[in-house]
This record gives structure tokens, C-alpha cells and sequence, in this order.
């Protein structure tokens, strides 16, 4: 897979492309991408300039984090949970007078 293109390329190619003086098969062809890249590219700014719905980068890039943090607190959680049932059954066992 070719590396990815510098986030300032892909913003110039965009705004070249929505002048709309230009097909869009002739840019892409001008600035060596392929066409479906073009509009995919076009599709993406789109949604973060809020002319299309869908959820944009910032919102992407905070679900991730979200969902990071929650399967770490959820394991936290399981730990804690293991924690007290261990305690709990070393009190019960401490607690208990040999007859």
C-alpha cells in the first residue's frame, strides 16, 4: 500500500476540485491519484465541513480514545471485582473459629 498523502496535497487537490473547472477525472489524473481517491477525498471534506452528514475525524479520533478508556476501566473494574471476592472469602476463612 502506497504511503499515505501529506494532509496539505490532499487539502489543495480538494479545493482545485470544488472550483469545478475541472473534471474531476482530468485532476486526478493531473496530480497522479486515482479517481476514486478523488472523490473519496472529496466525500471526507464534505463531512468536516458539515456539508455532509457523517461523523468526521475529531469525532472518530475521540470515539477511539473513548473506547480505549473504557476497556481499560473496565478492566480496572474487573480487577477490583476479583480483589473483593478474594478478601472477602480470606475474611470469611479468618473469621471462622476451628471447633
Amino acid at each position: 500500500m502506497p504511503a499515505p498523502h501529506p494532509k496539505e496535497f490532499r487539502d489543495d487537490v480538494v479545493a482545485v476540485a470544488r472550483k469545478g473547472e475541472t473534471p474531476i477525472a482530468q485532476l486526478a489524473k493531473d496530480f497522479g491519484i486515482s479517481e476514486s481517491c478523488l472523490r473519496n477525498w472529496l466525500k471526507a471534506a464534505d463531512v468536516e465541513d458539515g456539508i455532509r452528514p457523517g461523523v468526521t475525524r475529531a469525532d472518530s479520533e475521540e470515539l477511539k480514545d473513548l473506547k480505549r478508556r473504557n476497556r481499560a476501566l473496565e478492566q480496572e473494574n474487573e480487577v477490583l471485582r476479583r480483589a473483593a471476592a478474594y478478601l472477602s472469602q480470606a475474611n470469611l476463612r479468618l473469621g471462622q473459629s476451628p471447633k
